[in-house]
């Protein structure tokens, strides 16, 4: 799969671009000094990159200037014609207005201008988008890529500036790894199926130990031996199929009976238990009053004084001493016994309020028993029996959802068992597998890390290092490195510039590995010579020139003050029959799109 061929049905506004076999050049000069400064400069060569996307049946996204300036492009239809392994060709149709709608074309003669052919000529007109998805897979036959789609390959064929940041995640892949790990696993050589899986069975299990937790919340924390549960449930069903036969017979003798006897046992004994035990405490605490008041000290020593002065009788002051001393003594042991006869006579008089209540509670059941036994309306007796039968179902219910939760909770713990287990066993196939590419010398995997090396070395004459390693996890993570002398890895690949150009290295090397078997041969990397220096990009030239010959299609977008300097200025950089498009910042005429700039 190469291109061959990119126009649309406005050729005024849009020239057909004619791709080659081998290096296709889109190259743009800046005319104007005043644009010599300028970072961006409108010409289109990178827009180009996203029409092919687009052409190739990217997802409509509103963010695309397409659609972000749909009035300005609705009127467009874009066709690709693209050389496909047999030597035929297939050209496909699609349109801004109706980018859901698809048409395809196969043929045998390349540069072909369908713009103006009639539904009639097409193989396939207006297909939709899913379905042309398919259809175009099915039409490149890229076996090898299998079961990944053409699409899954575009990611790393198709490198605009944002593609550069990242050598294998790139910006349209999202957050998930699963998403593209697998198939860039899969095209380096490793057992892709095993990573597919092992994030398939990791997500399972994510999944089971959320309803695990949920299941646990609903039963309110503690979870329940069945056993248990199974023992009330049983008691409960039996109590209320005694009473539905009951209400079925119209018959209350045996419900009466069982409320006299729970009336005679139970709430009489219990009530005449309680009264006991309250006036016990009452006699207790009128004790506690009694000695309360008792307790209080009536002997004055100055009463006692006066009246020895009353008889004439001389009242010693030592012995005025010794009383007052005794009766302060005897005040602190008194105060120190009151506060613990106060403490106790609280004490009884909580359990005495305790008690009231359990009495009044106890009233009222035993009157509403003596008025069910009492009550000859047969019909309140029916009702009565009924309640008792909603709350016994009720709780039945209840129980019945509970012992469903558990059953489910005791399943789920199996799966999760089993899951874990599983994932383990795939982490240690993950790992064989990557050691055995890992020290395989003709494994596709040290190939491509071979070529990938060599691209960096030709270019920067530094060696650079692809590696792949399972983390604690067993999830294979991917790194491409630039080395020192000593062979260490070094932080130069944390640069904007090494990193664009390891990520070049990466692309040219997978396809290289692949040029024997059904995978795509093109590739396109934009502003391929920016920030290196002028001995570095004759290198990746050369690099590029190289790979070109061996029959990968690189299509590569260049601005003139990027060139790499020549001794001989005369000496041109490309050879005419290279540069396939040349833009300029004149006027329109030189721009991708022959308009003013949007």
């Amino acid at each position: 799969m190469i291109l061959s061929k990119l126009y649309t049905d406005k050729g005024s506004f849009f020239e057909p671009i004619f791709f080659k076999d081998g290096l296709n050049v889109i190259y743009g000069e800046i005319r104007l000094p005043e644009n010599r400064d300028k970072d961006t400069h409108n010409l289109g060569k990178s827009t180009l990159g996203r029409v092919i996307d687009f052409s190739l049946l990217s997802k409509k996204d509103p963010r695309s200037f397409l659609f972000k300036h749909e009035k300005i492009f609705s009127g467009f239809t874009f066709f690709i014609e693209i050389k496909l392994k047999k030597g035929s060709y297939l050209t496909v149709k699609r349109s801004v207005a109706q980018a859901s709608k698809v048409s395809f074309k196969k043929h045998n003669n390349h540069y072909q201008d369908f713009s103006f052919l009639g539904d009639e000529g097409w193989d396939h007109i207006n297909v939709p988008f899913d379905r042309a998805k398919d259809l175009l897979d099915s039409l490149l036959n890229l076996s090898y890529i299998k079961p990944w789609t053409f699409r899954n390959a575009l990611g790393y064929l198709i490198r605009s500036q944002d593609d550069y940041n990242d050598v294998f995640k790139l910006r349209k892949f999202g957050s998930r790894d699963a998403h593209w790990k697998p198939y860039l696993a899969h095209i380096l050589g490793f057992n892709a199926e095993l990573i597919s899986e092992h994030y398939k069975k990791e997500e399972e299990l994510s999944k089971k130990e959320v309803d695990e937790s949920t299941i646990r919340k609903e039963l309110g924390g503690s979870v329940e031996d069945i056993s248990k549960i199974e023992g009330i449930l049983l008691i409960k069903q039996k109590d209320a199929d005694k009473k539905q036969n009951l209400l079925d017979a119209f018959d209350f003798r045996e419900q009466d009976k069982e409320t006299t006897k729970n009336l005679v046992d139970g709430i009489d004994e219990r009530i005449a238990e309680l009264n006991k035990k309250r006036y016990s405490l009452k006699q207790e605490r009128k004790k506690i009053l009694k000695s309360l008041e008792e307790d209080k000290i009536n002997f004055r020593t100055s009463d006692a004084e006066k009246i020895f002065e009353d008889v004439g009788i001389l009242f010693p002051n030592q012995l005025k001493k010794d009383f007052d001393q005794l009766i302060s003594f005897n005040k602190a042991i008194t105060e120190e016994r009151i506060s613990y006869l106060l403490i106790e006579k609280d004490e009884l008089e909580s359990e005495i309020v305790q008690i009231n209540s359990e009495l009044n509670r106890l009233g009222q059941q035993r009157s509403e028993s003596l008025s069910f036994l009492s009550d000859t309306e047969i019909f309140n007796k029916y009702k009565a029996l009924s309640n008792q039968l909603i709350i016994l179902r009720t709780d039945i219910e209840t129980l019945e959802r509970q012992k469903k939760q558990v059953h489910r909770l005791q399943e789920l713990r199996g799966e999760i068992r089993k899951l874990s287990e599983k994932c383990s066993q795939l982490q240690s196939q993950i790992e064989e597998n990557t050691e055995e590419q890992n020290s395989d010398k003709d494994s596709i995997f040290s190939q491509i890390r071979f070529h990938f090396s060599e691209i960096v070395d030709d270019v920067i004459n530094r060696k650079a290092l692809l590696s792949a390693s399972p983390n604690s996890k067993g999830h294979l993570q991917f790194k491409a490195e630039i080395l020192d002398e000593s062979g260490n890895a070094t932080s130069a690949d944390m640069g904007h510039t090494y990193r664009k150009l390891l990520c070049i290295a990466f692309d040219l090397a997978v396809l290289r590995a692949h040029l024997n078997d059904t995978f795509p041969r093109f590739v396109f990397h934009d502003g391929i010579f920016e920030s290196l220096d002028s001995r570095k990009k004759e290198n990746l030239l050369s690099v590029a020139r190289q790979y070109s010959d061996m029959g990968v299609q690189s299509i590569i977008t260049v601005i003139d003050s990027d060139l790499p300097k020549r001794e001989e200025e005369d000496l041109p950089v490309f050879d005419e029959s290279e540069i396939i498009l040349q833009l300029h910042d004149e006027n329109e005429s030189g721009r991708l799109f022959k308009m003013k700039a949007w």
